[in-house]
């Protein structure tokens, strides 16, 4: 039967993306065995495994958390001390490295990896968020509490202009550096994120907010998806065009916001793509993550891995485990070590408090962490009352370490069928 002439042939993908793959380890139901209470209060069933990423460089144990470099740099972290600390890949801003320095420089330099020197595998997000960033949110997290689409769709933070406007073929930016205004699209972002380099990509998509109505919710998802096919398409031409560089994966990105019909559509339509892998993201209200990571779990190729994008609170990074995310990213351990709170087991705290100042015990007693080995909670207290910058360098490791450590934890906890009492000792003491 011939094809619809409306409906786009989808690229044969190339030899390269061979070079890519996932293998799942063992499934949380099999080796944790949950009780039917368990399942139940869960909403239905975990979908929580371990599994293998392999990129051209390197692999990716899962769950594993990815720590975020958005400029080329994990904030006040060299890169020998990301790896020393854990991490096993890092993710960058594409739309971030576009303005400073240019693609074209880290494509010259050799990629993503070898201009920051980090030698392990590599990610890079679309320039999506930047969509709702700089277009009516003005943060730099996503509201993960308050759903009010009473007002309008087009409404701007009280005080604030927008930066980004929205069309059928992509966005136009105002650049917050310079005011300089620039063109984004599908097409654009593939380009730049094929010059950048990263082992892993994601589809150009339209972020929207809790605040938004269903309306546009429904538009914004169709304009995601057809900017899905276009990133495909543009993907493969590059990848063949640049054969003598090593294959960057593609993930598409699922929106759709709190509605399960608009997230169960977004990944039947995206899972029946050539995509290498998928991103969760959007507006996720706190108290239903789990069961939205659940509904595009239940839909997604099981075969293919998830990340879930914008996620490093321990409650948080537990329900999206057993609900079947294998990666996780959050710009918040190094964000908040520049306030000075750090990470431990009984809670966060903030180290600026004078209880502190003689304290010359660890951030957290038995870490094995470079901070936690070497300075006390003391001196970095000092450091950060005098505004050194070395007090956001080492409280940073710390910070990240915890989470890094935590998602490790989780995976050994999944293998060895411990799994649900891991995270209720894990979560009993941090909440307590």
């Amino acid at each position: 039967m011939p094809a619809n002439p409306e409906t786009p042939v989808p690229p044969l993908p190339p030899a390269q993306q061979s070079e890519f793959s996932f293998r799942v380890g063992k499934r949380l139901s099999e080796s944790c065995s949950p009780s039917a209470a368990q399942v139940s209060a869960n909403g239905g069933e975990f979908l929580g495994r371990t599994g293998t990423i392999t990129t051209p460089h390197g692999e990716i144990q899962t769950p594993a958390f990815i720590a975020v470099g958005t400029k080329a740099t994990v904030k006040s972290v060299l890169p020998e001390s990301v790896a020393e600390l854990g991490a096993q890949a890092v993710l960058a801003n594409a739309y971030h490295l576009y303005l400073q320095p240019g693609a074209d420089i880290l494509d010259e330099a050799g990629g993503l990896g070898a201009f920051m020197n980090w030698h392990g595998p590599t990610f890079t997000d679309s320039g999506g968020f930047q969509v709702m960033s700089l277009g009516s949110g003005f943060k730099k997290v996503i509201d993960m509490k308050s759903v009010d689409n009473s007002g309008p769709d087009d409404a701007v933070a009280p005080g604030k202009e927008r930066l980004a406007h929205v069309d059928e073929e992509g966005v136009w930016f105002k650049s917050h550096l310079n005011g300089d205004r620039h063109r984004f699209s599908p097409e654009i972002s593939m380009n730049v994120q094929h010059q950048i380099g990263a082992d892993i990509m994601f589809a150009f998509d339209e972020l929207t907010t809790l605040q938004n109505s269903r309306g546009y919710q429904e538009e914004s998802l169709e304009r995601t998806r057809r900017w899905a096919e276009r990133c495909i398409t543009e993907h493969f031409r590059l990848t063949s065009e640049r054969a003598g560089k090593p294959y960057q994966a593609l993930f598409g990105v699922i929106q759709g916001a709190q509605y399960e019909d608009l997230r169960r559509k977004a990944c039947r339509d995206l899972g029946a793509m050539n995509f290498d892998g998928f991103g969760i993201g959007g507006a996720l209200e706190k108290e239903n993550l789990g069961t939205i990571v659940r509904w595009c779990n239940e839909e997604l190729p099981e075969n293919k891995p998830r990340h879930l994008l914008g996620i490093s609170e321990p409650d948080d990074i537990f329900t999206a485990i057993e609900n079947g995310a294998d990666t996780f990213d959050c710009v918040s351990p190094t964000r908040v070590a520049r306030n000075s709170a750090f990470y431990h087991p009984t809670g966060r705290y903030n180290l600026s408090g004078a209880m502190y100042k003689r304290d010359f015990g660890p951030l957290q007693e038995g870490c094995d962490c470079y901070a936690c080995l070497n300075y006390s909670r003391a001196y970095i207290h000092h450091l950060f009352k005098a505004k050194e910058m070395v007090s956001a360098t080492l409280i940073s490791i710390h910070n990240e370490r915890f989470v890094v450590k935590m998602v490790d934890d989780a995976r050994l906890a999944i293998e060895a069928g411990n799994f649900f009492e891991f995270k209720a000792e894990t979560l009993g003491q941090y909440y307590s």
